[in-house]
C-alpha cells in the first residue's frame, strides 16, 4: 500500500487514524487499572456521609464545576498555591469525578478545613461580601430550600453497589434522618469542609 493511496482516500485515512489513535489510548489508559495507586483509596479517605453527598450533588446541581477545578497540578506554582497536588486515590470514589478543567475561580482540592462554616455561609450568600472583588454569582436561595432527605439513602446505596463505595447499611438507612430539615447551605458547607482532608 502506498502513502499516496492512504492520503488521497480520505475513508482509509480516517480508519487508519481511528487505529493509531486507539493503540495509543489503550497502551496509556490500560496500565493505570492494574496500578493500585489509581485504583485503591488513599489511607484516610472515607466515604461522604449524607449530608456531604447531598451537597455534592448540589455542587453539581449549581453547575460550581464549571468555574472551579478540583486537581490541582503537580507544579510548583500550583503546590504553593493550593496544597499538596492530586493523586488519583483521592477520586476513586467519586462518580463523576469533579475535577474540571477551567478556573474562573481558585481551585477547590484542598478547600476543606481552610475556612469556617460561616465563611462559606457568608460567602455563599454573597461572595462580595467577604471578596469585594469577586466576580462569583450569589446563591441565597440555598440559606432557604430544605433537604428531606427522601432520595438520599438510595444515592448511597447506588454509590455502594454500583461503585464500591464502603458504605454500611446503617449508613444508608439513617439516610434520611441525617439530612432531612437541614438547608441545602449546610449540605454545601459540609462537602465543601470535606474536600482534600483526607490528605491532611
Amino acid at each position: 500500500m502506498k502513502h499516496e493511496f492512504v492520503e488521497k482516500n480520505l475513508g482509509v485515512l480516517m480508519v487508519f487514524i481511528v487505529i493509531a489513535i486507539s493503540f495509543g489510548g489503550i497502551t496509556q489508559i490500560t496500565p493505570l487499572l492494574f496500578q493500585a495507586e489509581t485504583t485503591e483509596p488513599v489511607d484516610g479517605l472515607e466515604p461522604y456521609t449524607a449530608l456531604q453527598m447531598e451537597g455534592r450533588d448540589i455542587y453539581i446541581r449549581e453547575g460550581c464545576s464549571n468555574c472551579h477545578s478540583q486537581m490541582i497540578r503537580p507544579f510548583r506554582a500550583e503546590t504553593e498555591r493550593y496544597g499538596h497536588y492530586s493523586v488519583a486515590g483521592e477520586s476513586v470514589w467519586e462518580h463523576p469525578f469533579l475535577w474540571g478543567s477551567k478556573r474562573t475561580g481558585p481551585d477547590l482540592a484542598r478547600v476543606g478545613e481552610r475556612y469556617s462554616d460561616e465563611w462559606h455561609r457568608v460567602h455563599l450568600t454573597n461572595p462580595r461580601t467577604v471578596v469585594p472583588s469577586s466576580n462569583m454569582p450569589s446563591f441565597p436561595w440555598l440559606n432557604e430550600n430544605i433537604l428531606d432527605g427522601k432520595l438520599t439513602g438510595r444515592k448511597l446505596e447506588i454509590f455502594r453497589d454500583h461503585f464500591g463505595v464502603p458504605y454500611e447499611q446503617s449508613d444508608i438507612d439513617g439516610a434520611k434522618a441525617a439530612v432531612e430539615g437541614k438547608t441545602e447551605m449546610d449540605a454545601v458547607i459540609a462537602y465543601l469542609q470535606v474536600l482534600g482532608t483526607a490528605l491532611k
